[in-house]
């Protein structure tokens, strides 16, 4: 599976992901930090990453967590992060995690691998409901949440607690599957 938009594609976790997703995270590590600090941790080496990759893969094949990577096309570097996780196979539903590459914030492309990824999970995987969950100083995301027709649903108290940090309120979005 690959969904294609301008000169970037995304694709599910692969094997060979790891120098890729190491050399992304180092690079990241301050924006990586506050909101993903464990995936930070487990790819400070490759020897790390590949593990990391591993254990993503199994999930990924249970269905249990989706990560996608972002690339630019030409280059194939990696630029983004996407997770579907805290699936509810029950209630059909699942929750969006992204990071971007401070090279290429702010360009539209974490708002429209989002816009693909939607889509593919309401045809592909079959939920129902898709969430984004994020605190209010991060515009970047709440603009991502909003460009995708995203739904503010409301204020979860102490929703989150970053490293060495008081617990954070943030704010719930939501995005529905259209019934035709």
């Amino acid at each position: 599976m690959q969904l294609n938009f301008g000169s970037y594609y995304i694709t599910p976790i692969q094997p060979k992901d790891g120098w890729h997703i190491c050399n992304f995270a180092v690079a990241n590590e301050d924006r990586l930090k506050r909101y993903f600090p464990k995936t930070l941790e487990q790819n400070l080496t490759p020897d790390l990453s590949n593990h990391f990759v591993s254990k993503m893969i199994k999930q990924f094949e249970a269905n249990e967590v989706f990560l996608f990577t972002l690339r630019e096309k030409e280059s194939r570097k990696l630029v983004g992060l996407i997770y579907i996780k805290e699936v509810d196979w029950i209630k059909k539903q699942g929750e969006f995690a992204y990071a971007i590459d401070y090279n290429v914030e702010g360009k539209g492309l974490t708002t429209e691998a989002v816009k693909q990824l939607s889509d593919y999970a309401f045809e592909n995987l079959g939920l129902d409901t898709l969430q984004i969950i994020v605190h209010k100083s991060n515009i970047g995301s709440l603009k991502v949440a909003e460009n995708n027709n995203f739904t503010w649903i409301k204020t979860l108290k102490n929703e989150f607690t970053p490293l060495g940090e008081n617990s954070l309120n943030m704010e719930l979005y939501e995005l529905y599957k259209e019934i035709e």
